[in-house]
């Protein structure tokens, strides 16, 4: 039963148009470097279907919606994202993906991080049907998705954590490692009252001596720390 406790601000829920995007997020980083627009960065996307979209519909799509993530990143970001380890570059888009969509940035914090916390080692499908029923309460776009749109959803998040390497294919959560020379890049901070994206505390931490990797607290920490 909806409340009548006034509404938070309405979630975006674009994000279907792609999982996670890091191949397509390889051309588009580049571009917006060189011009420093990203209006312009689709243009030149569209125009020379550099994603090899099927249709230029869907071409359309998908430049919008990796501009849109990437536009959340800040240009060390996506320089790191450019000259990352594959395993990084996932965490990165992940993180982009908690900063353009706050869904998925408080279900990161929310679920991901907590059950990881309480030493919970899996994550389902009924986590994420929870934690959608609680933000029903305060959101009557949430309230009202159909049950086609909640299964393309849950299963477009399920599908960037693996891909991010964060959940196993069984749906075990896995520990997120960055290198030490990933950690001596600038990233955005962020104060803890923030609600957009930015790596866990564990993601700068002094770089280690033969630049062996760091491990990082949980899964979640890949998001939390990246949200600005």
């Amino acid at each position: 039963m909806m409340t009548d406790t006034p509404r938070k601000p309405r979630y975006a829920l674009s994000f279907t148009s792609g999982a996670l995007l890091v191949r397509e997020a390889l051309v588009a980083a580049p571009l917006y470097l060189r011009v420093q627009d990203w209006a312009k960065v689709r243009e030149l996307i569209e125009e020379d279907n550099l994603l090899q979209a099927r249709t230029r519909s869907s071409g359309f799509r998908l430049a919008r919606e990796v501009a849109q993530r990437l536009s959340v990143l800040t240009d060390a970001e996506l320089e790191l994202l450019i000259d990352a380890t594959p395993t990084e570059r996932g965490y990165l888009m992940w993180a982009a993906a908690c900063r353009r969509y706050d869904l998925i940035g408080e279900f990161a914090e929310e679920v991901v991080r907590e059950r990881y916390l309480v030493l919970a080692q899996t994550l389902d499908h009924n986590d994420f049907d929870s934690f959608i029923r609680g933000k029903a309460l305060w959101h009557e776009e949430v309230a009202n998705l159909k049950d086609t749109t909640l299964r393309k959803l849950r299963s477009t998040v399920f599908r960037m954590l693996f891909e991010a390497g964060l959940i196993a294919d069984d749906g075990r959560i896995n520990q997120a490692v960055l290198s030490s020379a990933a950690q001596g890049r600038p990233v955005r901070t962020t104060s803890a009252s923030s609600r957009r994206a930015a790596p866990h505390d564990e993601c700068h931490r002094s770089p280690q001596a033969g630049g062996a990797p760091v491990q990082l607290s949980s899964a979640a920490s890949a998001s939390s720390r990246w949200r600005a």
